[in-house]
C-alpha cells in the first residue's frame, strides 16, 4: 500500500491535497461570510458608501475564483509534473483575469453612483448618455488592462501587441483626433463642472441656457430662442462666462451735470446719490466721486453692487435708483447735461460778424 502511487503520488498525498483544497473553500467561505455580514451591519449603521463598496465586492466574488485559489493551495502538497503544474497556473491566471474584470465593474460602477449620488440629480447636470458612454469607456480601459497582464502571465509575449495597440492607437486617435478632442471635452466638463445643464452662460458674442452635454456637443438655448450648439472642444477653448454662479452684479452710473450749476448745489450731487442707493432694498452703495471736470459737463461717478444675480432684481433697482436721480435733482436744481455742438458757418469774403444764415446753422446745431 506504501508503494501504490496514483499519478505519481501516494495516497496520502491525495487525501492531504483533498483535504488541503476543502479545507480552503471552508475557511474562504467562512471568512467571506463572516466579513460580509460585519459589513453589512456597518452599513446600515452608518451613512458612508466605503463599507457597501465592500460589501457588493464580496458579493461580486464567484465561486470559481474560491475554487482556484482552493486548488492552487492544494497543488502545493502533490507532486506534479511540469505540464500540469503550467496547465493549473493558466487556468488560474484566466479565472483571477475574469474576477478582476468583475471587481473593475464594481469599482466603476461605484464611482459613477457615487458622483451621481452626489449631485443630487443622477447625472451632475451631465447628460445621462454621456456618463453612460464614460463608463463603458473606464471598463473597456480596464479589460484591455486586464487582458495583457493575463496573457503576460501566460507566457504570451506581449511586447508585439502593446507596440501593436500602441501604433494603431496613434492612426485611430490622428484619423478620429477632433471626435476624440470633444469626448476628452466632455469628460473635461463632467469632472471639472465649468457649467452645469441649467447655467446661463456666455461664449465669446453667444449667450443662453444650458440645455444639454453630449459626447461631442454641447447645446444652449439662445435668449432670443433658437438652439445655440458648440463642440466640446471648441466651447472649452472659449471664454466662457457663467451668469448662474454670479453672487452680486456691479453698477457704473456716469451721470453729467451742466457747468454754471451752484457750488453748494454741486457738493450736494454724491450725497443725493448716495442716499438714493443705500434706499433701495437689494443694492450695496460702493463710492460717488466727482470723477473729471469734462469739456462740456461735470462727470460724476458712482459704482453700487445689486445684492443679487437675478437680472430682473438688477434691473429694476436701476429703474428705481434713475427715477428717484431724476425726481431729486429736479427738487435740487441739479441740471443733467446733454450732448451739444456748435457749428458756426462763415461765409467767404463776408464781414466781421456772421450771417444769418450762419446764426441759423448754429441754433439748430446746439438745438439738437
Amino acid at each position: 500500500m506504501r508503494d501504490l502511487l496514483i499519478y505519481g503520488n501516494s495516497p496520502g498525498r491525495w487525501l492531504g491535497a483533498g483535504a488541503t483544497l476543502l479545507g480552503a473553500i471552508l475557511l474562504m467561505y467562512v471568512v467571506r461570510r463572516v466579513v460580509m455580514t460585519r459589513l453589512e451591519r456597518a452599513a446600515m449603521r452608518t451613512a458612508t458608501q466605503v463599507d457597501d463598496f465592500g460589501v457588493d465586492l464580496l458579493r461580486r466574488t464567484k465561486f470559481l475564483f474560491v475554487l482556484a485559489l482552493a486548488v492552487t493551495a492544494a497543488a502545493h502538497a502533490l507532486v506534479l509534473t511540469t505540464d500540469v503544474r503550467e496547465m493549473i497556473s493558466n487556468v488560474v491566471v484566466v479565472v483571477v483575469a475574469i474576477q478582476m474584470i468583475i471587481w473593475g465593474n464594481g469599482l466603476v460602477a461605484f464611482f459613477i453612483d457615487r458622483y451621481s449620488r452626489r449631485h443630487g440629480d443622477g447625472t451632475g447636470g451631465v447628460s445621462p448618455t454621456t456618463v453612460a458612454a464614460l463608463s463603458y469607456l473606464l471598463r473597456f480601459v480596464l479589460f484591455i488592462i486586464v487582458l495583457i497582464v493575463a496573457l503576460s502571465n501566460l507566457g504570451i509575449q506581449v511586447t508585439a501587441l502593446v507596440t501593436g495597440l500602441g501604433v494603431g492607437g496613434i492612426a485611430i486617435a490622428l484619423a478620429i483626433q477632433n471626435i476624440l478632442g470633444d469626448l476628452f471635452g466632455a469628460l473635461s466638463i463632467v469632472l471639472d463642472k465649468p457649467f452645469v445643464v441649467g447655467d446661463s452662460i456666455a461664449v465669446d458674442q453667444f449667450d443662453g441656457t444650458v440645455e444639454h452635454i453630449g459626447l461631442k456637443t454641447t447645446r444652449l438655448r439662445a435668449s432670443s430662442g433658437e438652439q445655440l450648439i458648440f463642440s466640446n472642444q471648441d466651447l472649452l477653448k472659449s471664454r466662457i462666462r457663467n451668469f448662474k454662479r454670479m453672487h452680486e452684479r456691479r453698477v457704473i452710473l456716469n451721470i453729467n451735470v451742466v457747468y454754471g450749476t451752484p457750488p453748494d448745489v454741486t457738493e450736494r450731487v454724491p450725497g443725493i446719490i448716495t442716499e438714493i442707493v443705500r434706499a433701495q432694498p437689494n443694492a450695496r452703495f460702493d463710492r460717488s466721486h466727482l470723477r473729471r471736470l469734462g469739456e462740456s459737463a461735470m462727470e460724476f461717478e458712482t459704482v453700487y453692487y445689486v445684492t443679487t444675480p437675478d437680472y430682473l432684481v438688477f434691473m429694476n433697482t436701476q429703474q428705481a435708483v434713475n427715477f428717484a436721480i431724476v425726481r431729486r435733482f429736479d427738487e435740487a436744481g441739479v441740471a443733467i447735461a446733454l450732448p451739444t455742438r456748435v457749428v458756426m458757418v462763415r461765409e467767404r469774403g463776408g464781414g466781421n460778424g456772421p450771417s444769418s444764415a450762419s446764426r441759423d446753422a448754429a441754433i439748430a446745431a446746439a438745438g439738437a
